[in-house]
Formats: structure tokens, sequence, C-alpha cells
């Protein structure tokens, strides 16, 4: 009998082969049980495994999958150039992970060689920037490093020269003023009409999520989802006398002890039946004060990590139990519900080369025909926590948010689910927020999100 996929198949074996295959079985389980245990208790991996691991990403995306997104954007030629400490947002992702600056200044060229030879990734450097480019730059014959490039770009002739220059999209903006001007002005006559923006191809590089990045994203939403539920839990909250606050700081504390990394302070806040109403600007705009979590308290958090190279961005829910309580009153789990319900009405209507508005103006009609009152506030997620790609909405812009709102949707990228859903508490006379943010992939089967979502609020005991 052997388990696959949780269904069993039967096969009459002789008896050598039925004493290696219990081997084989056995191995598996034991190498399974190894692997899964170690992603169940958070296993990190070593600084030297990162860096194997974020390099071999690298080198598999720039061969196999930066060839078809500059094609799709009629870009033949893409210069990414910076200088150290003064590195262009774009260029962090394409250094290996040794590099943890760009050196005096570094020069990336991707050239389209065509459907045959593919991309040739060059270094106008010193040395070679990881495996992925080469250095083409030998200072001792030709001292002035910007005449190497123009040199470069005569020799391979590009139709479009694309440098990262964006008016509405600020991570695809990074060329300074002083390295643009030097580079145009080293380019031949015919060189400097080919210059175009590379905000497309710039958008998606970073949109992008490989295949072998989606086998290793799952793990750290993981990671991420762990420390929410040990933050709100009676390891670290005692109701009555730990504060909104404590509960930040523990989380802190706890990504700094499993060597990870941040990437933005995260927040803890309290609904509870007190007069005091949601408002969009004090939990956007404004630090929620400490508050002492008390029984019968509503708590929320925002919370998100940096690990090889990639983000979360997460926002749940738990409940204090008061005395006497097994569950969560009913009135606030149909408030979450709703909540579960407009995340379902609007990956639902992602679609591939929709815009960001259009499904925002879907969503937002569909979700208020059933008596929802929504708000969504969506964004990309990848090598930053607010990628660049399509924007779904912003909290002040319901209507819809033009230009990267405009931008349409592809497949193979990620996105913070990030929405809320107000539901009117008649026990407690206000209006509370249902506040959910979880990690999402949308490929040609639609939307799936990467390690679940919560459709259960946080049960804390007193």
């Amino acid at each position: 009998m052997i388990g696959c996929d949780s269904q069993l198949y039967w096969f009459t074996l002789d008896p050598l082969l039925t004493m290696k295959l219990h081997f084989l079985i056995a191995f598996c389980f034991i190498f399974s049980q190894s692997i899964f245990g170690q992603a169940n208790d958070t296993h990190i991996l070593s600084m030297k495994e990162r860096a194997e691991t974020i390099d071999r990403l690298l080198d598999d995306k720039v061969q196999n999958y930066l060839p078809s997104i500059m094609r799709r954007e009629g870009i033949d030629m893409w210069v990414v150039m910076s200088r150290e400490y003064n590195e262009d947002p774009v260029i962090k992702t394409l250094l290996p992970a040794t590099w943890l600056a760009a050196r005096r200044r570094t020069i990336l060229i991707m050239f389209d060689q065509g459907a045959e030879k593919g991309i040739e990734s060059i270094a106008v450097s010193r040395y070679d920037v990881g495996k992925s480019f080469k250095s083409a730059w030998n200072p001792e014959e030709e001292p002035d490093q910007w005449a190497r490039v123009a040199q470069i770009i005569r020799e391979r002739n590009p139709k479009k020269i694309a440098v990262n220059k964006s008016k509405h999209f600020g991570i695809t903006d990074g060329v300074v003023a002083t390295d643009l001007e030097e580079f145009t002005a080293a380019l031949d006559k015919k060189d400097q009409g080919k210059i175009v923006s590379s905000e497309k191809v710039a958008i998606g590089w970073l949109e992008t999520r490989t295949e072998a990045e989606m086998a290793i994203y799952p793990h750290i939403v993981r990671i991420s989802h762990m420390i929410i539920a040990e933050a709100f839990s009676n390891k670290v909250i005692t109701p009555g006398v730990t504060t909104t606050e404590d509960v930040v700081w523990w989380m802190r504390e706890k990504v700094v002890e499993l060597k990870l990394q941040t990437w933005f302070h995260p927040t803890v806040d309290v609904q509870r039946a007190d007069p005091e109403n949601f408002d969009h600007l004090r939990t956007f705009s404004k630090r929620p004060e400490p508050n002492v979590i008390m029984p019968g308290d509503l708590l929320h958090c925002d919370f998100g990590i940096t690990y090889l190279r990639l983000n979360t961005d997460q926002q749940q829910h738990a409940y204090v139990l008061r005395p006497g309580e097994t569950e969560m009153p009913a009135y606030l789990a149909v408030a979450f519900k709703n909540g579960n319900r407009l995340q379902d009405i609007f990956t639902g209507n992602f679609k591939e080369g929709r815009t960001g508005n259009e499904v925002l103006k879907m969503s937002r009609e569909q979700a208020i025909a059933e008596g929802i009152k929504p708000s969504i506030y969506t964004h990309p997620i990848g090598y930053h926590g607010h990628a660049s790609g399509t924007t779904l909405g912003m909290w002040d812009s319901q209507g819809g948010v033009p230009v990267t709102g405009d931008y349409p949707l592809h497949l193979n990228t990620a996105y913070s689910i990030e929405l809320n859903a107000a539901t009117f508490i008649k026990e407690w006379n206000k209006e509370i927020r249902i506040m959910l943010e979880e990690e999402a992939f949308f490929d040609k089967t639609g939307v799936w999100y990467i390690d679940g979502r919560q459709e259960k609020v946080i049960l804390i005991n007193k």
C-alpha cells in the first residue's frame, strides 16, 4: 500500500521488492519529517545558505525570465547604473548576495541577443558581479568607464536603450541625475536618440515571481504567520497587564532572535466596546496609542518580514476571551466572515490584462450589492514590501488610482491582498473594521494564498 497525495494504491509485489519499498517509504518518511519539521519550527537558513539560495534564484531569473519580459516590452537593451551607497532600488535586486552595495560605480548591461542566444548580461566593472554578470571592462586598457560603456553599446547596436526613469513608479526611477548626464554625454549621437524609459521592463523584473521563488515563498510566509500566532498567544499576552506596544516590541525582538529583518515597524491595535470609532487616518498615518489588552478586546496586527530578498505583509485578528467564554461572540464572527467574503469577491475579479482600477470598481460594486461595506487597498509584493506593479486601490483613493491603478495585471505576480470590511455591531453600538492582509499569487489558475489565509480569529484565553 502506497500513500500518494492522500490517495492509497495497492500493488502485489515480490518479497525482495517489498522489503526495498518499505525501506524507501521509511527513508522518505524520515526525510519529509525532517524537512517539514524544520518548516514548522521556523527553520532559518545560515547566512551562507541564504547567499547560495539568493544567487541561484537571481541567475535563474536573469537567464530564464528576463528575456521574455524584455521582449514583451520591446526593449533589447537595459542599462542599470549606480554609485556606491546611492543604489538604484532595482540594482539591489540584481547584485549577488555578497554585494551589500554597489562598488564605486557599478554598471550592468542586459542585451537581448535573440531567441537562440538569449540575454547577454555584462558588468562594466573591474570585477564580475556575481555569477550572472561578467566583467567587460579592463581599466588598464580603457581608463574611462563611460567610454567602455559607449563602446559596448556601439558594438551591439541596440534598437532601444532603456534606463531606470519613471514619473509615476518610484522604485523604477532610480537613475540619478549625474549618472544619466554622464552616460548620455558618452554615447554617440545616434545612440543618445535611442534612450527610453525602462519603466515597464523594470516593473516586469520586479513583479514577476519565478517558479523557484514560489517554491520557497510559502515557507517565508509561514514563518511570518507563526510569529503572529505566537504573538497572539498567552505566551506573550497576559490580559490586564500586557499592552499593545509590548506585543509590538516582542515581535521586533522575535524577528531579531530568528536572525531575520522586518521592513516596517509592526502595529498592534484594539477594537472594543467603547465610544472610539475607526479612523483611517489614525490607522494608516499615525501610530495607535498603547493600550492595556483586556478580555473582550478584538486585536489586530500589521506585520511583515524580509527573508531571502522576499517580503511578507500580513494583518490578522485575535480575540481575548472573557471569563466563561469558549468562543468569540457570534456578532464578531459575522463581521469576520464579511472580511473573508470581501477577499473572495476581490480575488475572483483578477484577470490577466485587467487594470487595478477595473478590478477595484468591479469588486466594490459587487461587495456593496451584497451588503458589505468595502475598502480595498492592495499592492504588489516581492523584492519590496510595497512593490511596483498593479495598484488595486488605496485607502484614500477608493474611486481608483491614476496611472499605477491603470497598469494591467500580469500572470505570475504576487500581491498583499489588503482590505477591510466594515460591520455595524449593535452590541457595541459602533462600526468595526475587519482589516485583513495576506500574500497571494496570481497565475493562470487564478489567485491562491501563498500560505493560506486567516479564516478564524485567533482566541486568547484569560
